[in-house]
Parts: C-alpha cells; structure tokens; sequence
C-alpha cells in the first residue's frame, strides 16, 4: 500500500516500524552508520541486556562531559583509564567490539579486523602467562619475560599475514555451492556486507531472538517474526540498490507516513481487534500454510481449531465482498529467492459454489484439480476433496478452451489476471457499483532491443549499463546497473531509454 500510496490507518496495534525491537535494530543500524549517534547509542548499549547499568552510564556521561568527546569516545575513554569495575568493563568492551566489527563488515574490512584482533588476544596472553609467575624474583621475572616474548615470537606472527598463515589460508578447501547457500553473516569472505547481512549478523550476535525464545510466550513469538520480516524489507532494499543510510532513510519516511490519517479509506487490524465489527468489503491476507494456520498450532489440534474459528471471524465480517488471497511465493527472513508457499487449509473448506476464483485463469489438470486422498498429515481424510495445489503449474501460458470442459461448475472467466477490467466485470456482475477510470495513455517512447552491457541513459537516472533482459518484445525487461541507484528493474517499453 505505501508502494501504491494508499492511504491507511492500523486500529489496535502499532505500526511496524514503531515497535519496541524494530526501533532497536534500527538503532543499532544507525549507530553503525554513526557511532556518534548518542541517542540510538542509548538505545542499545545495553539492549538486549549485557550488564551495563545507570551507575556505567552515569559516569560515561560525566567523561564526556569532562573530557568533550561523544559518549562513543566517552567508552574508549573510560576502557583506557579503567575507571569502572572489571564486569562494566568486559561488558563495554563487548559491546565497542560488536560495533565496530559491524562496521568493518559493512567497509569490506573484516578480514583484516579478525587478524587484528586474533594478534591482540595472542599479545594478552603472553603478558597474562607474564604476570601469572609473580612469585620469582624480579630479576627472574626481567629474564623469563625476555625468554617469553622469543618463545612467542613465532606463534605471534601466526596469527598475523605472514607466508604460514598465507599458506594455511591456500590449504583450506574453496567453498562449494552447498556453502554459498548457507544463511551466513556475509556473502562472500572479505566483501562488504548489506544491509540485511548487517541485521543478521546483530541478531546472532547480540542473541536477541534467542532471548525471546526464552520468554515463550506470543506476544515473544510476535516480535520474532517482526524482527524477521525487517530483514525481509532489508532484503528488497539490497534488490532496489540501496545503502544502509539510504535503507535508514527509507524507514524514516515510512514511520512518518505510518502516521494516523483521518481521510484514509483503508483499514489494517487484527482478527482479534475485528470481532463485533462488520465492513462492506474485507480481506483476508496470507491464507497460507503457517500463516494462516500458523506454523505453531500444527502439532496441537485445539490450536488449529482456534485458528480455524479466527478464520470463521473474518469471514463474516464481511457484509458484502469477502476476498481472501495469499502468495504463491513468500520471501522467509531475507532469503535471496521467494519460497512457494502453501495454499491454507482453510480454503479447502469453503464451498466450492460460494467461491469465484479471480487469480487463476488457467483451468487445466495441475491447477487447483479436486482429488481423493487419503493421506494423514496436512490433508483431508478419505472420502473428502482436497485441492492438488502442490501439482498446480506456475508457468505462464493461454488459456485454452478445452480446460474449460473439465468441469461442469460454473467459473470466472474475465478479462485478464489482476487486471481492472476484471475486476470492474467482476463486481459489476453483482450488482455493485465500480468506476471504471479511464486514463488517456501516452505512447511509449525511447529505444528497444538493448543487450547486455550496453550503455543506456535515463531520463530520471541517467546514464547506466545493461546488466540484464528479460524476455522480448512487448513484455521485455531489462535490468539496469546505475552508478549513483543501483541496479533498476524497468521495462523497456516504458522505461524512455536512449543509446549513450
């Protein structure tokens, strides 16, 4: 809705990104992109909890007050003078390491960050086996640290870019494509991090969701999936060719637009919130398997039956329209590619002759096909129908006249798929009133057939390279990388190019 600026309001909830873990994260994201960002800094240094208490913060502020510097430089400050017991300390210290090895991920300069601090360990430990012989004489103790910095001399520069750790790094295995796939904290050793790789690798390392595990209760489990969902609009920034101040841009002017609007038509709530309630016109969003059911109540047969009876709310508060939908494919906690989701198992129990089928204009025996099984698990039993959804064919092809032959129920047949006129046709056969707009169109103009690599202007974007196409003729697209926005998704038809 924001995409297509519709104007909506949320009744009995928050909106999203004025939730307590959103706004942590996002803080975190700006003390990342700021470290002297005071007030996010606030914010997380001790979220989740690490030990650092209002005694730390209050002489934190008062050595930066003193000494001028923000309370960022007030931590290392107060590290170098040790002006705090050893627990505040270690728990600063974790803290400044947290930051500052987001910030090397996000500069590329990781790599060199872990060899720099795997050398100052080693140096810790040398003094720490130093000082561990206070017993002996001082004379003793001048000449055993001498023996010892000889005899740790070698195992010093092992962990620093020597030819042996040059050579140990060339004797391990290249990474196959099974590891790629593997949901790490960086794409690819030694490259920059996104934005959605930075929110990964805080979670993990901060163990947010895992403190949240151990709550064990919804309203727990909520803010999981919340936390989740951020790293899926993190995803669809890294997708538009985003940084991160631009991604924390964005989520500065959605929070504003999230505002109430008294002229806005569209309303959001829970099927809690809607009980008692009715609207001419309703959607249900997500009819999928564990959404809607959730994936929580698949093991208790009482919860199903909760959901089933929340689904039963919905529907009937509808006073004239209901529709449902769901997503044939669903991107899960910022996965690359969208996962195909399962249709819920809710839609199998509505009655076939109360339901007109707007998104599937292909009728044929892999879509939406009634069968018999007999199944166990996530399937009716013998006897009952059940839609052979997992079969169904997500190709693009014509309609053709002989699927229409295979059943004897009356279907919807419009326009096209997801199109106006289909919709105006399919309200209009009900009665109701449906305005269709008409839009005078301008001729598309610019250049087509480009390949890639060549070089192109935009109008808006200026010049750029073809990165990639897409299919040919009307419904070409072309993918193209811009220095200053990234890689932009645009058809050709429309997208006003001309040859550079």
């Amino acid at each position: 809705m924001r995409r297509y600026q519709l104007r909506y309001h949320v009744v009995g909830g928050f909106p999203f990104y004025g939730r307590a873990e959103i706004k942590d994260m996002i803080s975190y994201l700006k003390v990342i992109h700021n470290r002297d960002d005071t007030i996010s800094l606030l914010r997380v240094i001790n979220t989740p909890t690490r030990g650092i208490g209002k005694t730390t913060l209050e002489t934190l502020e008062r050595v930066a007050l003193e000494t001028g510097v923000s309370l960022w430089g007030a931590i290392g400050e107060t590290l170098r003078r040790q002006l705090l017991p050893q627990r505040a300390l270690a728990a600063l210290k974790s803290f400044r390491d947290l930051i500052e090895d987001a910030q090397a991920m996000l500069a590329g300069t990781y790599v060199e960050r872990l060899e720099q601090t795997a050398s100052a360990e080693a140096r810790e430990q040398r003094a720490s086996a130093t000082v561990s012989r206070g017993e002996t004489p001082p004379a003793a103790i001048a000449e055993d640290s001498e023996q010892e910095d000889t005899d740790f001399d070698p195992l010093a520069l092992d962990f620093g870019p020597d030819e042996s750790s040059a050579g140990a790094t060339e004797n391990v295995p290249p990474a196959t494509d099974g590891a790629e796939g593997h949901d790490s904290a960086f794409r690819t050793p030694g490259g920059p991090a996104n934005t959605a790789e930075l929110l990964k690798f805080l979670i993990d390392r901060t163990g947010y969701i895992k403190q949240l595990e151990e709550e064990d209760t919804p309203e727990a489990y909520s803010r999981i999936e919340n936390l989740r969902e951020l790293v899926n609009a993190a995803m669809d920034s890294r997708d538009r060719g985003e940084t991160l101040d631009q991604f924390l841009d964005h989520a500065a002017l959605v929070s504003d637009a999230d505002a109430y609007n008294e002229h806005a038509q569209i309303t959001l709530m829970t099927l809690h919130a809607a009980k008692g309630l009715e609207f001419p016109l309703v959607f249900l969003c997500g009819m999928e398997e564990g959404l809607f059911p959730h994936s929580r109540t698949f093991l208790q047969p009482d919860d199903i039956e909760e959901e089933r009876r929340l689904c039963y709310v919905g529907m009937t508060r509808a006073m004239d329209t209901l529709v449902l939908t769901r997503a044939v494919y669903r991107r899960r906690y910022g996965t690359d590619l969208p996962e195909a989701s399962v249709p819920s198992r809710f839609l199998e129990e509505v009655p076939a002759e109360l339901m007109d089928d707007l998104g599937s204009p292909r009728k044929s025996s892999h879509t939406a096909t009634r069968t018999r099984v007999s199944a166990p698990r996530g399937q009716a039993p013998q006897g009952q129908t059940h839609y052979a959804y997992e079969d169904e064919d997500q190709r693009v092809a014509p309609v053709r006249q002989q699927y229409s032959r295979r059943t004897s129920s009356p279907s919807y047949s419009g326009k096209t798929y997801n199109s106006i006129d289909n919709i105006a046709e399919f309200f209009a056969s009900r009665g109701k009133k449906f305005s269709l707009p008409r839009v005078p169109v301008e001729e598309p103009k610019g250049r087509k057939g480009f390949r890639p690599g060549q070089r192109v202007r935009h109008p808006k974007y200026g010049e750029g390279t073809v990165y990639q196409r897409e299919g040919d003729g009307e419904d070409a697209k072309i993918t193209v990388q811009l220095p200053r926005f990234g890689l932009k998704k645009l058809v050709e038809k429309y997208a006003q190019l001309e040859k550079a």
